[in-house]
Formats: C-alpha cells, structure tokens, sequence
C-alpha cells in the first residue's frame, strides 16, 4: 500500500498519523478508530481500557530509572470535523482522506485533513510504540466526540486515571503553551413553522450566500469573517422591504462550532418581482464585498431560478419571526479580556439554521472565559425564542479552564523550550474550548498545559499542518518527557 507521509519525519508519527486518516472518524462515528486503538495496545502488550463512551486510556510503564517517576497523562481525542467543498465526491463514513503534500503542509483533497486532533494521537501512538525514548509512566487518554460538545470527556469516569499531571496536545499554535480556554455551550432555538399552500403561480428561486471562508469559531472568531447565516438574515430582510415573497425552506452551515461558509434560502415571488429580486441582490452583494473585502473577499450572492414544485411555504407571520431571529441571535465577539491582551472573552456563532418538518431550528456555539458572560448570551437566546413564541435549550455545556499561578508542569516545558529553541515560550490563553476544563473539575489537582504544531483553517476543507512544526513539537515532548522524574 502506498504511503503519502513515508519519507516525513518523525517518521512513526507520521505513520500513525497517515493511518488515522484511513479510518473513518467523524465525530459520533469513532467504534472503528476506538477498535483500532485497542487492538494497537493489545499488540504491544499494554493495558487498555474502552469504556461505554468508546474512550480509549493506554497504559504504558515508566522506562528505567523512571519507574517511580509522577504518572503523566497524554491526551487528545479521536474525532475530526468532516466538511467538503461543496463539489468534492467524498464519503466520510467509508472514504480515506486523500492526502498531499504542498511544501510545508499536509492537507487534505478538498475535505478536512483531520489533524485537528490526528496529530495528537499520532504522537502518543508513536511514544507508546517506541522502545528508545525516556519517559515516567503514561497513561494515554484518547476521548470521543470532543467536536461535538466533549461527550467522551464528560462521560469519562475518573477512576481510570491516576495521572496528577496533564499534556494536552489539542493546541495549533507552535510557541505558544495553553494554561487557560474558554468555556462555552451549545444553544438552540427553535421558531414553529406555520405552512401555507404555495401558490401555483409563484417562481422559485434559491438564494444562497457563498464564497465564504468560515473557520473555527474559537480560534478565528476575531477574524471578522462573514457568517453564512447572518448574511441571509440582511438579505432576507432588506428584500422583505422592497418585495413581497415566501419562504421553502431555509438552511445553512453543518457544525455548530464552525463559522458557516454558505447560507441558502428557497423563496417564491411574484413574476413581476423578478427584476427587482436581482437588483435587491445586487445592491446587497455589493454590501457585503465592500464589508468583508480584506477577510472574505470572494463572497457572493448567487441567484437561481428553480423547475421544481413547492407544495408549502411559511406564514408571513413565520417568515417574520425567521427573519427577526437571524437578525436578533448575537454573532462573533461580544467582549474582550480586560486582563489579557488580544484575547476574546466571549462571543458566540450562529453555526447551523436548518428547516425541520414543523420547526425552524437555529444552533450557535457559545464560549466565554467568564462563566456570567455565558450564562449572559444564553439568556439573550431564551428572551428572542419566548418573544417569538419558540422554543429554547442549552446543551454540551463545559467549563472553563482557568489560569494556575503555580505549575510544575508549565515550568518544565518553559525550561526545555529555551534550551532547544534559544526562546522563551509564550504562555497563553485561547478563545476556545478544550478538555481541560472539564478535566478540572474530574481531577481536581491536575496540573495541566495544552501545546500543539501549527494548523491553519481547521474545521474547514483548507485545514493544513505544518511538517516542519510537527517535528519541533515532537522533539519537545519528548525532551519534556526526559525531564519529568
């Protein structure tokens, strides 16, 4: 079997990387990533345990003279975010990710690659795999879901782990070591849908925002990009002004933890109507090019004429309530830190709006380093869904991960990290949710930091990792693991 990454190195990380990337693995779909990693431990010898979560923890002992070394935890998880572009023919439930190397990077065909969070695991499975590297008893821990509102985590029972220290490799950022994430949640409103009897002699046209870069909605929150879902609700509502029309069926994005590249709505108008529909278009397209010129510069509006039939459409009253929603639900950074500079407090994401048979349903990511400013948005969310006569819940809600002043473990790899790159590390905090957080609370005297090699567009089909960061970053855990006695 050809092997894309068989001349990188550190070449058994890439191995096992390159290995992960032929497993399907979608979030809420890891029973055959799970499987392989226990039958990984079986071969080798060394305890394993699946819980019903399908968490995978990997025991490894101590190598001589660190057999009574502190018990180090390695963690990452299993799960990946799959999106595609729009015309790329890939399965995620069967199809490996297509591979290629351009330059410094790996990434994928036109699909995510999957580093977010393969990286990590490749690295355990390379230490575990190792008989020449020096390092205290391990325990590998490898979570499931963790895209999707850290399900593994949170369902892992504690009795697993006897760790008291933690390295978490889900960061993305080469010098740069995590002591602090956001906390966040997932909520979702819901409006009803009254339907109407479409009327036979209305023209269908599907509207659909496009040419967007989304991203992580952690990570790139403050990046200004257009949101899919908002564009539409500008759209719908500036055209409501200037024409009359009904809605189909209305949808956009496909994670709520990633900023939407597209948005689409399913309208019927009068044949009258048709000249203006387009100049309403165009004047707002404009709009949008003008605003988001230096961060999406591609946007667009495209406008399509439909042949198909439309039985049903929402109310006027639906249709206002649709739109006031998309207007209304808070988008991007809502306040920074005050303490730590550059870095986003909260914000939230209007990551999915989709037509169900008698709901419209709009899911957003809210995360905040300041548990208040959360519950704050939330019940933002609440007070629009009961003015609208909707419905509202909460759920896949983790805790924030906050600042230690003293760290055994932070100090460690600031030392290996000025003897091998000549420069202090940057100590951090990030807009995002990781594990950590909820680790705090399972184990309450873990003393815990967060690394990782740089990625770039995660959660999106531009994802890209660094070869060459992979390689620094490997080198420095496993100095850091040296160290630790």
């Amino acid at each position: 079997m050809t092997r894309v990454l068989e001349n990188l190195t550190p070449e058994k990380v890439f191995y096992y990387f390159e290995d992960l990337t032929r497993i399907p693995r979608c979030s809420g779909e890891e029973k055959k990533v799970s499987d392989y990693l226990v039958n990984f431990a079986k071969e080798r010898g060394l305890e394993v345990i699946q819980d019903e979560a399908l968490n995978i923890i990997i025991k490894k002992p101590g190598t001589k003279g660190y057999e009574n070394s502190p018990t180090v935890v390695l963690q990452g998880h299993m799960d990946m975010v799959c999106e595609k572009e729009a015309d790329v023919d890939h399965d995620f439930s069967k199809d490996p990710i297509k591979l290629q190397i351009d330059g410094d990077y790996i990434k994928g065909t036109g699909t995510t690659l999957g580093a977010d969070n393969g990286i990590a695991v490749a690295m355990c499975l390379a230490i575990l795999d190792s008989n020449d590297i020096s390092h205290p008893p391990l325990e590998v821990l490898v979570t499931t879901s963790e895209e999707t509102g850290m399900n593994g985590a949170i369902a892992l029972d504690p009795k697993h782990i006897n760790g008291k220290i933690l390295i978490n490799i889900d960061s993305e950022e080469e010098g740069k070591l995590l002591v602090s994430c956001a906390g966040g949640e997932r909520d979702k409103v819901e409006i009803p849908i009254v339907w109407e009897k479409a009327k036979e002699d209305k023209i269908p046209y599907l509207l659909e925002i496009a040419g967007l870069k989304g991203g992580h909605s952690g990570m790139e929150i403050d990046r200004g990009r257009g949101n899919g879902n908002k564009l539409m609700g500008r759209l719908l509502y500036k055209l409501k002004k200037e024409i009359d029309y009904s809605i189909g069926k209305i949808e956009g994005g496909a994670k709520t933890n990633a900023i939407p590249r597209s948005g689409e709505a399913l309208v019927l108008i009068d044949e009258k109507d048709e000249l203006n529909l387009k100049k309403v278009v165009k004047k707002v397209e404009e709009e949008f090019k003008n605003e988001l010129k230096s961060t999406d510069e591609n946007v667009r509006i495209e406008v399509n004429k439909k042949e198909i039939n439309i039985d049903k459409v929402f109310s006027n009253e639906t249709t206002r309530k649709v739109i006031t929603t998309l207007m209304l639900i808070p988008n991007g950074v809502q306040t920074m830190s005050k303490e730590i500079e550059e870095l986003v407090e909260s914000s939230n994401n209007l990551g999915i709006v989709k037509t169900l048979e008698d709901v419209v349903s709009f899911e957003s990511s809210i995360r905040s380093s300041v548990r208040s400013l959360k519950e704050d948005m939330a019940n933002k969310m609440a007070i629009i869904a009961e003015m609208l006569g909707g419905n509202w819940e909460r759920y896949a809600s983790y805790p924030e991960w906050q600042y230690e002043k003293d760290s055994y473990i932070r100090e460690v790899f600031q030392k290996v990290y000025k003897e091998k790159f000549g420069e202090e590390i940057e100590i951090s905090a990030i807009h995002a949710g990781l594990e950590c957080g909820l680790f705090t609370e399972k184990f309450k005297e873990m003393d815990m930091v967060s690394f990782g090699p740089n990625m770039y567009d995660v959660h999106t089909p531009g994802e890209k990792l660094s070869i060459s960061s992979t390689k620094n970053m490997w080198e420095l855990l496993v100095e850091v693991l040296k160290e630790i006695k």
